[in-house]
């Protein structure tokens, strides 16, 4: 393993430049990850501009998702065998495009399809960060690079929201894709300026069926999810039909994986108990991160009544903390090992989900502060031990790969999170709500029922007409729909607390201690995962 003595003949390619290389591949990461967390502010005004219903806005967020986490292997292997810093330059272009298209979008409609582009391009972009850096830096020095890896993502994924906030107070909603594609533009110049290029030197073949089949699964699954939570009903043909079908094409995909030569996911890396216990940690980590986020959002905007640029103000704690224990967790684990750092922040995670039973229709700023404090300091204690714990697995040449399964096992977190959360949150809002939107005209119920954001539109809409008793009696619905949407968060945030349970026996039981050490395949290993 390389060490702090590296000489100039065992160093890689761009080591005397790496922390360049690093700052590049932050700014890329930036643009991909704030590219897709920026809608999240925007959601209500979505709602109300194009129209959206609640299912068509968790397409929106989980199309990004769904297209990303289907490629990354495919992005993996093709970065392995043509170039990692080509593949960054593709990706980018590719993601610059799909923002000026989504920003253009006359419907719902379109703007999934062009979010699904803006996947392409994130696919190949994200993963490929950690491999570049994963080749440029030795061992040592590698545990803190991914630690400032780790800590950018945390700023991106609630600093998207505050840049989505202030856009929207002077731009109408497409601007907001409008912001990363000048900072995309930068990150090309960058890579091609500093970044070297690496490859696997016996790169695998790409697997066009695996990649086509894990998507539809993974579509299915999600697609049954939103259904069932819409109140379609969970036993009726559509919904069992796409979420069983997604479930057994998930276990056909396992399998086929397993006896590929050339797989687009390497399931023997799952045999490693490290390795699987620190995927399972991410997954669980972006499924509390990004199924919270859709929610606190309309918590913020539909019952506390902030504006799209206070919302995203009161999402910076989130990144605060990630953005501060992402650095310092790397140190952490090195002293008292992966385990017990991920567990406690997990434990955070835990306690600042059921935090949220103290909120209600009128909470003050200060709580909700907090709270969300706690919750992005343990999100950051996860997020750069887990990361490091799997590229520890995966030998340097093969790291493309490695960090495919990596950003795979996020993304599918957090499509599941939005998908489940949300469905979770659209059922029993409804539930509460009741009859109540009976005082509304037959026309406006159906939106009335969807969400807070739609409960109020509909209201706006009866006020603005010619009818005062109607008028009336919407306003009346206000405070209902308030409390019930606060009802259905309480839930929904237990739900999200459950998880992160989860995650503290999984990261306890399964992820190394500080004297364990990882071995990959055939001993390549090349590092200790605490």
């Amino acid at each position: 393993m390389t060490t702090d003595s590296t000489t100039a003949e065992e160093a890689p390619p761009g080591y005397a430049r790496r922390w360049w290389v690093l700052a590049t591949m932050t700014v890329c990461l930036l643009v991909v990850i704030m590219g897709n967390t920026i809608l999240n502010v925007a959601l209500p005004t979505l709602q109300r501009d194009l129209g959206a219903t609640q299912a068509e806005l968790q397409w929106a967020v989980d199309a990004y998702i769904l297209v990303f986490a289907g490629l990354l292997f495919s992005w993996g292997v093709i970065g392995d065998r043509i170039g990692r810093r080509r593949v960054l330059v593709i990706g980018l272009s590719v993601f610059a495009l799909g923002s000026v298209l989504a920003a253009m979008s006359d419907s719902p409609g379109e703007l999934i399809a062009y979010r699904a582009l803006m996947g392409v391009g994130g696919a190949a972009v994200q993963p490929t960060t950690l491999a570049v850096i994963t080749n440029v830096f030795p061992g040592p020095e590698r545990g803190r690079a991914i630690g400032v890896w780790a800590g950018t993502a945390g700023i991106a994924v609630a600093g998207g929201p505050l840049a989505g906030g202030a856009v929207l107070e002077h731009f109408w909603w497409g601007a907001v894709f409008l912001v990363g594609v000048p900072v995309a533009v930068v990150g090309i110049i960058g890579v091609l300026a500093i970044v070297p290029e690496s490859k696997d030197p016996s790169p695998g073949r790409l697997d066009v069926p695996g990649v086509l089949l894990s998507i539809v699964a993974l579509a299915g699954l999600v697609y049954g999810i939103i259904r069932g939570g819409e109140g379609a009903g969970w036993t009726t043909p559509g919904v069992l039909v796409p979420l069983l079908g997604g479930l057994a094409l998930l276990a056909l995909f396992v399998q086929l994986q397993r006896r590929s030569a050339h797989p687009a996911l390497d399931v023997s890396l799952f045999r490693n108990p490290a390795f699987s216990a620190a995927a399972g940690a991410l997954g669980l980590n972006f499924f509390a991160l990004l199924g919270a986020t859709f929610y606190v959002v309309f918590y913020l905007q539909g019952v506390l009544g902030y504006s799209p640029l206070q919302a995203g103000a009161t999402l910076i704690p989130v990144a605060l903390g990630m953005a501060i224990m992402g650095p310092r967790s790397s140190v952490l684990a090195e002293r008292y090992g992966a385990k017990v750092v991920c567990a406690v922040g997990f434990a955070l995670i835990t306690t600042s989900f059921l935090g949220f039973q103290l909120l209600d229709a009128d909470s003050p700023a200060g709580l909700l502060i907090v709270i969300l404090s706690v919750q992005g300091a343990g999100m950051g204690m996860v997020m750069a031990p887990a990361t490091e714990s799997i590229m520890s697995v995966v030998p340097r040449e093969k790291a493309g790969a490695g960090a495919a399964v990596n950003n795979s096992v996020r993304q599918v977190g957090g499509a599941l999170g939005v998908a489940i959360l949300g469905s979770v949150l659209a059922g029993v809002y409804a539930a509460n709500l009741g009859d109540a939107t009976d005082v509304l005209p037959a026309d406006a119920r159906e939106q009335a029922g969807e969400s807070i954001v739609g409960t109020l539109a509909a209201v706006g809409r009866v006020q603005a007409g010619d009818d005062p008793e109607a008028a009336e009696a919407a306003a009346g619905l206000v405070q209902p729909a308030r409390e019930a949407f606060v009802d259905a968060m309480h839930v929904t945030a237990v739900g999200t607390a459950a998880a992160g349970a989860v995650a503290v026996v999984v990261v306890l039981v399964w992820l190394p201690g500080r004297r364990d050490r990882v071995t990959g395949p055939a001993g390549t290993g090349t590092g200790r995962a605490g």
